[in-house]
């Protein structure tokens, strides 16, 4: 087994990569030595504000000896194709949600790397956030009793207000439920275990909308996807979650809470890292707040939780197997809105274990 720093490079040098590469050019463990895109000049410009000594085309940087993990940062669309793309070049592969557009290319994607004895690690990882993991602790401890009931909320009037190029947000593989709707599913998951059982409906309240900022201002795109979702979740050890994800409400919502036999946790935005979290018993006049325990890093540390496993060989958490199990079940929310009946969810799912919570992102361990 290699020792040392992983070698990373990243593929897509769009809107989100900046919040990676500040990142992961900062965790002593990794080593980000390339930056590729279509657009070779926007990724040498990527690499060049953060310092990596790299830049080119997606073949060229699959091609590097000392690349060991690839991160996906291409649209939904594409996530497959370069997944298997990267593993067929020997690496493993770490991509923004979600794993793919459907169950069965998630699958295909999961094969491959099983075929090659390679790893898939899969956004969102700020479950792995102090405040989620914060939350899952206090689960475990008993805190709020059995699990019982999640209630989530996201609602807002759409990224096109600032997003400068939204098309493909309302696209096959976005959407309120694909694009947000991971971060809220994936912490429920985490929080209570594998789904079971949905039943959904969902509406597309415009066939067009504006860009409102950046140099597209003005242009008219088509929406392709429902941009309210709302749906029952059925989970196998027998809690069950409300959920809503709209990109049609004027007021802005981010909610999360789940009630248990003894209390309720009110969780902060799954979209964060941090807090606040907050408890309630029958017995409180008003919320408490918990300890938060944890790293507020930002997005990279589900990719340097999977370089920390590959070198020591344990397992990593934001894995190939979650992402494709809330996948799955947001496929099954899709079918059940669409047809009208409940959907199984079939994916399957071990537990999810908690980071330490001393856990260092910016520790050398390697």
């Amino acid at each position: 087994m290699s020792s040392g720093p992983v070698g990373v490079a990243v593929i897509g040098a769009g809107n989100i990569s900046g919040q990676y590469l500040s990142n992961l050019t900062r965790f002593p463990d990794l080593n980000v030595v390339a930056v590729a895109d279509l657009d070779q000049d926007r990724a040498a410009a990527a690499a060049a504000q953060y310092g990596v000594a790299r830049s080119g085309g997606v073949e060229e940087v699959l091609g590097l000896d000392d690349v060991e993990i690839v991160v996906n940062l291409t649209i939904p669309a594409a996530h497959a194709a370069v997944a298997i793309e990267a593993l067929r070049a020997g690496k493993h592969v770490y991509t923004e949600k979600p794993l793919a557009l459907d169950t069965p290319r998630g699958r295909e994607v999961l094969a491959e790397a099983a075929a090659r004895d390679l790893r898939v690690g899969n956004a969102p990882d700020t479950f792995l956030g102090a405040g989620i993991q914060s939350a899952l602790r206090a689960v475990r401890k008993g805190l709020i009793g059995e699990p019982v009931a999640a209630t989530t909320a996201l609602e807002s009037s759409g990224p096109e207000s600032w997003h400068p190029s939204p098309e493909f947000l309302y696209a096959d593989g976005a959407g309120p439920l694909f694009d947000m709707g991971p971060y809220y599913l994936t912490a429920l998951v985490a929080l209570l275990g594998p789904a079971s059982t949905v039943a959904a409906t969902a509406r597309k309240s415009r066939e067009t909308r504006v860009i409102g900022s950046g140099p597209k201002a003005g242009t008219v795109f088509a929406v392709e996807v429902p941009t309210h979702v709302t749906a029952l979740i059925e989970f196998a050890a027998g809690a069950g979650a409300s959920t809503a994800f709209s990109f049609d409400s004027p007021a802005a919502k981010r909610l999360i809470e789940l009630g248990g036999t003894e209390a309720t946790l009110a969780l902060p935005d799954p979209n964060t890292f941090g807090g606040p979290l907050q408890i309630r018993t029958a017995a409180d006049q008003e919320w408490r707040d918990l300890p938060i325990e944890g790293t507020d890093a930002g997005r990279g540390i589900g990719v340097l939780d999977l370089a920390r496993a590959i070198r020591t060989g344990t397992p990593h958490r934001a894995s190939g197997d979650l992402a494709l199990h809330v996948l799955d079940l947001m496929s099954a929310i899709s079918a059940s809105a669409a047809e009208g009946s409940f959907q199984k969810v079939s994916a399957e799912l071990g537990t999810v274990e908690p980071l330490p919570a001393d856990w260092d992102p910016f520790e050398r361990t390697l």
